[in-house]
């Protein structure tokens, strides 16, 4: 089972294919939704060369970070060893 954990915002990097998904409509429906203190699933993130890896949750990292936060909640997964 996956463990929730908070980290920096500016650790996590944001690959090119992820930044292109980003729709700032969604943005701001999550923007709204956190000020309405309604709960968001923590974003999914892996461990690459030093950095965190978005995985999913452009949304939730693009409104967290409009919003000032320094911190997010994330799953570190891993990729599967072949």
């Amino acid at each position: 089972m996956l463990k929730v954990t908070y980290e920096k915002i500016e650790d996590i990097y944001v690959p090119a294919a992820r930044r292109q998904e980003r729709d700032q409509g969604k943005v701001d429906a999550v923007i709204e939704d956190m000020l309405n203190e309604i709960e968001q699933k923590p974003i999914r993130v892996r461990r690459g060369k030093g950095r965190l890896v978005l995985i999913a949750g452009i949304h939730r990292l693009e409104a967290s970070k409009a919003l000032g936060e320094k911190e997010i909640s994330a799953y570190i997964t891993q990729a599967p060893k072949f």
